[in-house]
């Protein structure tokens, strides 16, 4: 059967190899045909022969673009101008030509700007499954819309759980409605654990809750499998011009429980809100806008400051790993890129939260706190409403978050900083005052191309004050004083991982996180207030059923964790790969009387996803 080349350069010369494989395609139809009478195999070639005579379309317009240009920019060109040498060299085999390669090589075509700003025809057909920038700006132009910088790590490959994590579409199921592209993605999750502990929690690691050796949950071992995982995406863009560019994105999944959740019978888990989000680019000013609820700046990147490419970890826990910098919030982010797509700037307001401990204190419910003098301070208010009845805590003003990312060619980096504003009310008869205490850090993150789009180091951390909310432990923000003032509390949080890609269908990786919580308390008549103090009474935190008893506030939580995904089909139906993971978590609490208890947990992570549209 002949065979075509499939990457054609913008020369008027390609028509020729056009014509040659339009013409094969045709001994395709005829012998399916003659071979076979299965209409699943003549469906596959129709849709085959379609998508290529799209191509040729595409390619073909493209190439009477640059074909008109040429004349007007340079007149008479010879035969081959406007290639590669790699390309020419190749023509010249294949025409039986002699003799020296031309050395003429024009980098980039030129182009035609339409009065109009009709978006331009760039016919590059790319099939390779590396995630180069020529992927992304072409082929995979559905997925992703900013352009990059090549840095040797790329954007996420589409198959990837790093991209499933961070809200990949896929380009099986991509169509168009008017002006409008539709991308869908997503995947079916059957996800189980086996842990030494009782959690019920499923696969979502909730560190900050593992039981002590005072819980007879400490001695159970617990087996437990779900599908609320199982997530579905949907991007929609628009064109505006060739330069400006205008998209939404949305992502669910059914993690949430609702009040009639039962793990007797129905198991019917409440779809909720992962991300939803509008992003304008334009790609002449490199300005980019995004306004929603979508994965913090804060979150390490890949690539630029890009929606979709943060670097997530690919294990199976919901939870990741400890340590791990993210939150999903509404935000308003501006960023622009300068020196071709290389150096970044973001900055960021984002939805404001405060996590308080009050340890040694008399609360009501979550909103108040009774302070030693009679006074109460107001931290929380209780949704109302159509907003759940859960704490949501008093707040001033919106975190502000700064990035800078940088893209060399080789490696990603990234520096960030965050400003929160931890805000409270003291109230008595009469009166009260409110309270205001600035807190903030910093932190970054890279990735090590070992070896390019193969081997990957990934390094990250945070570190600061009321700020321990954006850690996967959800360790505490800020403690009270006595007299009601917010205390922010010291919190540090890092991982480190390696990630190995031995083939298209394997990935390997291993990590490590762990995430630290400072202390700030006082002493008042003999009680301990605080978090932290040594004064704290954890007599009872190793005696099952004891009745004595056990405030073992954390001081830290260390996680090391291996695992692996095969993705062992990949055809015109999805993709369906399975996954397997091995963790180790150790939390360990503040010393206090009666000695500084910890408690750890085991844990063996299996998964089957079905990926229809990737």
């Amino acid at each position: 059967m002949p065979q075509c080349p499939t990457f054609f350069r913008r020369t008027s010369s390609s028509l020729a190899f056009l014509l040659c494989a339009g013409a094969a395609f045709f001994p395709l139809a005829a012998y399916a045909d003659e071979q076979s009478e299965s209409l699943e195999l003549m469906e596959q070639q129709i849709a085959r022969i379609q998508q290529q005579q799209a191509q040729l379309t595409k390619a073909l317009m493209g190439l009477q673009k640059q074909l008109v240009a040429r004349k007007v920019a340079v007149g008479k060109t010879t035969s081959h101008a406007g290639l590669s040498k790699a390309t020419r060299q190749k023509i010249m085999i294949t025409n039986n030509e002699t003799g020296p390669v031309p050395e003429t090589e024009i980098e980039e075509p030129v182009r035609v700007t339409s009065r109009k700003h009709e978006p331009e025809v760039r016919p590059t057909f790319v099939t390779e499954d590396v995630p180069t920038v020529k992927t992304v700006t072409a082929h995979r132009s559905e997925d992703m819309i900013a352009h990059t910088a090549e840095n040797g790590v790329g954007p996420h490959a589409r198959e990837s759980v790093g991209a499933q994590a961070a809200g990949a579409v896929g380009d099986h199921g991509v169509f168009h409605v008017g002006p409008v592209t539709i991308a869908l993605g997503g995947f079916v999750d059957a996800a189980t654990v086996l842990q030494n502990r009782q959690m019920s929690s499923g696969t979502f690691t909730f560190w900050s809750g593992l039981p002590f050796k005072n819980s007879p949950n400490y001695h159970t071992n617990s087996f437990e499998g779900s599908a609320r995982y199982s997530r579905l995406s949907l991007m929609l863009r628009g064109n505006i011009d060739q330069y400006e560019t205008i998209s939404g994105f949305f992502e669910t999944d059914f993690g949430a429980g609702a009040d009639t959740t039962n793990a007797y019978e129905s198991n019917s888990y409440s779809p909720r809100l992962r991300q939803a989000y509008l992003v304008y680019d334009n790609s002449k000013e490199n300005f980019h806008f995004l306004a929603g609820q979508a994965w913090s700046m804060l979150t390490p990147g890949r690539i630029g400051i890009v929606p979709r490419q943060e670097s997530l970890p690919e294990t199976i826990d919901a939870a990741m790993i400890a340590g791990q910098t993210w939150a999903r919030q509404w935000q308003v982010r501006i960023t622009q890129d300068f020196f071709k797509h290389k150096l970044w700037l973001g900055l960021s307001i984002e939805n404001p939260q405060t996590l308080y401990d009050t340890t040694g204190y008399t609360t009501d419910g979550d909103e108040r706190v009774l302070l030693p003098g009679g006074k109460v301070a107001t931290i929380n208010k209780d949704g109302t409403g159509l907003t759940n009845n859960g704490p949501f805590s008093n707040e001033i003003a919106p975190d502000v978050i700064a990035k800078i990312a940088y893209d060399p060619h080789w490696g990603h980096y990234e520096i960030e900083g965050i400003a929160h504003f931890a805000h409270d009310r003291v109230s008595w008869v009469g009166g009260g005052h409110n309270y205001t205490a600035p807190t903030g850090g910093g932190g970054g993150s890279m990735i090590l191309p070992v070896i390019p789009h193969k081997v990957e180091v990934r390094i990250a951390g945070l570190a600061g004050y009321g700020i321990g909310r954006y850690g996967s432990v959800l360790l505490p923000d800020a403690t009270i004083n006595a007299q009601g003032k917010p205390q922010p509390l010291f919190s540090a949080q890092g991982t480190a991982g390696i990630i190995a890609h031995p083939s298209a269908r394997f990935v390997v990786y291993g990590y490590f996180g762990t995430q630290w919580a400072g202390r700030n308390y006082s002493t008042l008549n003999g009680s301990a207030y605080g978090y932290g103090n040594p004064n704290a009474i954890n007599t009872g935190c190793n005696i099952e059923m004891s009745s004595m008893p056990c405030t073992a506030n954390i001081h830290s939580v260390m996680e090391g964790t291996i695992g692996a995904w095969w993705r062992f089909f990949k055809g015109r139906y999805g993709t369906v790969e399975f996954g397997t993971q091995l963790a180790y978590s150790r939390v360990q609490a503040y010393q206090g009387v009666g000695g500084k208890p910890h408690t750890s947990e085991s844990q063996l992570f299996f998964d089957l996803r079905y990926l229809p549209f990737q």
